[in-house]
């Protein structure tokens, strides 16, 4: 039953529909999701939508693409945040809440463990090769994705027009993202007679008065985040690990637009050349582990803290020292996502009975599907070849693969997900498994 249902007729219903989806089963839902979020945001969106909109029908499409509209504005992981905004949609403020720490949670416990591993071992290859599945599984879900978000967005030419576009804007030209984002609103707002904004009536959403306190725990998150950094330098001095990675990871959560692959370098960069917590090669080992853990690729941070902490904490063992920076580097780096989406989430919803703020982020969601292939095939270069390089000449810079170097068994294992999910019609859990399955024993045979 959708969410959104026969509002219109009955709008004193609205609480009754808030709650009809019983928590238990949404919080089992995001522990799923949370669990299995491979692959970036590409894949962690489509995730999402196979389950929240196909599967359980919680939502329809314009309301998911509506929610996801604006997280592709905010600064930091879109996806968390697009987890935590449906969350807020169908339970409040404790589903947002719950929805946006269970998507993190998985990935940060694994990326702790593996940060462990690596001070304590220095190897931990054997995880990305027990992981190396996955990753075919993911672009399997992702492409499938890719063809149902543009069935649904692109139903205009102007719509179309937007979403290559923006795969070009991207991909060819390296705009900067937000420039792309807010480029598409401008024309979605120009032209709104010409898109289809796909917006419903302002009856047909559900109600914000049945999200008590949304205000208040915005308050509450900006508060938290802001005392934490107050009181860590008021207590070791702005010189200290702790100060220093409180301001450096709250000021990235406030500029990282684009994802985490846009403020990587500059990551890279402050943390062994200002701060020397890492080494070079080092950023680039953690890089690795977040992209074979669930959860935000940002989550990389993480690892970036943990090192900080364990060699630069004084008066404690050096593990108990990178553990504890580690969390609160995911303290100040999640921290302000809930923020964003409790402090605009009630309003961005009233904007889809305004006909250009609608027709804005509609067009929004057209590019969107430009900057998903741009991710998608990002990710498929990455997987499919051992070596890519950028090609630059006259403002154009293109990622291209080394032909040379193809991975057979990336190859082999992406045409097997395809099959199986497009020719098999393979579940969702039965294809991560399975493909799970495969690179194992396909690393086992190497």
């Amino acid at each position: 039953m959708s969410v959104a249902s026969n509002e219109s007729k009955a709008p004193e219903k609205n609480s009754n529909q808030a709650h009809a989806i019983p928590f238990a089963e949404a919080l089992a839902i995001w522990w799923r999701i949370g669990l299995l979020s491979f692959g970036g945001p590409a894949g962690q969106i489509a995730l999402m939508h196979r389950m929240i909109v196909e599967e359980k029908k919680w939502l329809d499409e314009s309301r998911f693409l509506h929610a996801l509209n604006y997280c592709m504005l905010l600064p930091g992981p879109e996806a968390q945040q697009l987890a935590t905004y449906v969350g807020w949609l169908l339970h409040g403020v404790k589903g947002g809440l719950v929805a946006g720490i269970l998507f993190i949670l998985p990935g940060a416990a694994m990326i702790l463990a593996l940060s462990w591993a690596y001070v304590l071992l220095g190897d931990v290859s054997l995880v990305a090769g027990l992981l190396f599945g996955l990753k075919a599984a993911v672009l399997a879900i992702v492409f499938q994705a890719m063809i149902k978000l543009s069935q649904r967005a692109l139903k205009t030419p102007i719509a179309g027009v937007l979403a290559v576009a923006g795969f070009l804007a991207l991909f060819v030209f390296d705009v900067a993202f937000p420039f792309v984002v807010l480029g598409a609103a401008l024309v979605g707002w120009l032209f709104a007679s010409k898109i289809n904004a796909q917006t419903a009536a302002p009856n047909d959403v559900l109600s914000t008065d049945i999200r008590p306190g949304t205000k208040r725990a915005a308050f509450i998150c900006a508060g938290l985040w802001l005392l934490s950094v107050v009181a860590l330098i008021a207590l070791f001095g702005d010189s200290s690990v702790w100060a220093q990675i409180a301001l450096f990871f709250s000021k990235l959560a406030v500029v990282t637009f684009g994802g985490a692959y846009a403020v990587l370098a500059y990551v890279a960069q402050q943390a062994v050349e200002l701060y020397g917590w890492l080494q070079p090669g080092e950023m680039l080992d953690g890089l690795g582990l977040a992209e074979t853990t669930p959860g935000p690729l940002i989550l990389v941070t993480q690892f970036v803290g943990f090192l900080a902490g364990f060699r630069e904490a004084t008066g404690m063992h050096p593990l108990l020292g990178g553990t504890l920076a580690a969390l609160l580097t995911t303290w100040v780096t999640f921290l302000p996502c809930f923020v964003w989406i409790f402090a605009g989430a009630p309003y961005v919803e009233k904007l889809r009975g305004m006909p250009r703020l609608s027709a804005a982020l509609s067009a929004v969601t057209a590019a969107v599907v430009g900057v998903i292939a741009n991710l998608a095939l990002w990710f498929a270069l990455n997987y499919l070849f051992a070596t890519t390089f950028t090609w630059e000449t006259a403002g154009i810079s293109i990622l291209l693969p080394e032909v040379s170097s193809w991975v057979a068994g990336a190859w082999a294992l992406t045409a097997f997900a395809f099959l199986c999910m497009f020719a098999f019609k393979l579940g969702l859990f039965s294809l991560l498994g399975l493909l799970c399955a495969s690179g194992i024993l396909l690393q086992w045979l190497i």
